[in-house]
């Protein structure tokens, strides 16, 4: 069986970063002109929080392989990933129910940057699983092709 390609934190986030880079200036920029500083803020909030997410699931993928010796079909690897994924819903509820009693936060622009922020996300999530090369049969191929073994006829 062959090992995977190498899977590294900074090379997952690359183009992730950038586009939250985009969504945060636009996110700050329109947040000022909707409701001033409070959503500059809740526009800059937004953008960070997706990509506090993003590394989150970037490091458990990682972790992830390590723990499981680069098998990523191991029950282990699903449950290092899925756990992740548990602990950012919890996280995010929780920081959501903080952050709605704040008054330097604009909620409308917060959630319009988030909402785009998780349509971004499940672009890069698309893009990324169909370029993966998994596969899916663990066979071995000849090396070489033999001639006719004697005695055969075609």
């Amino acid at each position: 069986m062959s090992t995977p390609r190498s899977f590294t934190v900074l090379s997952s986030l690359k183009w992730p970063a950038i586009t939250i880079g985009i969504l945060a200036v636009a996110g700050g920029i329109v947040g000022y002109f909707v409701s001033g500083v409070p959503g500059l803020v809740s526009g800059l909030l937004g953008a960070v929080m997706w990509l506090v997410f993003l590394a989150l699931t970037a490091i458990s993928i990682q972790v992830a392989i390590r723990a499981t010796k680069h098998d990523p079909g191991s029950p282990v690897f699903f449950a290092i990933v899925l756990g992740s994924w548990f602990l950012k819903l919890v996280l995010f509820v929780l920081v959501a129910i903080w952050m709605r009693s704040q008054s330097w936060l604009d909620p409308a622009v917060f959630f319009v940057t988030v909402i785009i922020a998780v349509v971004g996300s499940l672009v890069f999530d698309v893009i990324a699983f169909q370029r993966a090369r998994v596969p899916y049969v663990d066979a071995e191929l000849p090396t070489s092709v033999e001639p006719d073994a004697p005695g055969k006829t075609p």
